[in-house]
């Protein structure tokens, strides 16, 4: 259970890192495009299989979102993504 809580820490970690170069200049667009991507899919009612089929219903969610956030992490520079993880850091 706790690789999962570790998982969910390093994911809301991201995230927050996500927001971070979502504002900053130098980040490629196609990194912005595909974070705004993933929470455009959490937003939508639109899944790839209905939320009403029971257990498998979440587990696209559970997929396709963090696909899209290491989709768009590994379009940045690591250099650039260390000193946003930083600020990251040092803002909360």
């Amino acid at each position: 259970m706790s690789a999962i809580r570790d998982w969910a820490d390093l994911l809301k970690r991201e995230v927050s890192v996500l927001k971070l170069a979502c504002a900053d200049p130098r980040v490629p667009r196609r990194a912005k495009w595909l974070a705004g991507a993933a929470i455009a899919y959490l937003a939508s009612p639109i899944d790839l299989i209905p939320d009403f089929i029971p257990g498998f219903g979440q587990l696209d969610d559970l997929v396709v979102v963090p696909a899209l956030l290491w989709l768009a992490i590994r379009q940045i520079d690591p250099a650039l993504m260390a000193q946003l993880r930083e600020e990251a850091r040092n803002a909360g």
